[in-house]
């Protein structure tokens, strides 16, 4: 039957079947796989057997591995990290809050990778916002004002020594690193443009983003508060559906997601890696 790609009812994703990723991998097949990442920017393969070791394989198909920091990789594995809740843990949702993966790097990673190993019976979605179609939403007149502006991006907020991690009292199953690096901050294109298909897309988001070059914390927030409400309505946002051995790529360059709770009470383990990407234009 080969490669078969359903589309989702929804601005971003599709399901991809027909694949087996834990084996070597045709040019063809890689090809056609990294043409439906860029079409629909989310995509689920779904059943798919997978050891760590056939994860970091698949990963370098796509790019070279790209720099996560701020959690533990698993022993043996520094490219790969585990996401894991258990059923009695306490502590708020890993990654619950709209963000496009390590945006305050100079050259943040442009895909990521997730792989389902423990999935819930309930809850635990991902959601995902297509920034490409909310820029397009845009007015021309709004698109103007956007243009020459640069976001100021930074990590101090869920990984600084004043951030949300380093304020946590209850024990958490993933080891988060806080450190002072986390306080730097870097700026990027508030809109960029996609290296590949050439569309552009707003980069920003309510974690990583802190400003705006040369305006005020207020004249920022104005524009923030407006950008983030625009480009997380239901019509630019995909809800994933998480099932048994599915993995899940995304592009950061044009995305933002959101991992949703629901599942408390029940063990939840996911595997993560990112591919790397280039300065963002």
């Amino acid at each position: 039957m080969g490669m078969q790609v359903e589309r989702q009812n929804a601005p971003c994703g599709a399901v991809v079947r027909g694949v087996n990723l834990s084996g070597t991998l045709t040019d063809a097949e890689v090809a056609e796989i990294r043409k439906h990442w860029l079409e629909h920017q989310v995509i689920a393969i779904v059943d798919q057997d997978m050891s760590v070791e056939d994860i970091e394989r698949f990963a370098l198909t796509v790019g070279p591995f790209g720099s996560d920091p701020f959690f533990e990789a698993i022993p043996g594995h520094p490219h790969v990290a585990q996401v894991r809740r258990d059923a009695d843990e306490k502590t708020p949702i890993f990654a619950e809050a709209w963000h496009s993966d390590w945006s305050f790097q100079k050259e943040p990673p442009a895909a990521t990778l997730l792989r389902s190993e423990v999935t819930p019976p309930v809850g635990g979605d991902t959601l995902f916002a297509d920034c490409a179609r909310a820029y397009d939403a845009l007015s021309d007149a709004m698109k103007a004002v956007l243009a020459p502006l640069r976001a100021v991006h930074s990590a101090s907020r869920a990984y600084g020594a004043q951030g949300v991690f380093a304020k946590e009292t209850a024990k958490r199953t993933m080891e988060i690193i806080v450190s002072p690096e986390a306080d730097k901050t870097i700026s990027h294109p508030l809109v960029r443009t996609h290296p590949v298909t050439g569309r552009k897309a707003l980069y920003v988001s309510p974690v990583y983003t802190v400003g705006i070059e040369g305006m005020t914390l207020k004249e920022s927030q104005a524009i923030l508060g407006f950008l983030f409400a625009h480009m997380t309505q239901d019509e630019f946002v995909y809800r994933h559906r998480w099932r048994q051995g599915m993995l899940l790529m995304w592009d950061n360059r044009n995305t933002v997601h959101y991992a949703d709770g629901g599942y408390d009470g029940h063990l939840r383990v996911m595997h993560r890696t990112t591919v790397a990407g280039g300065a963002v234009v």
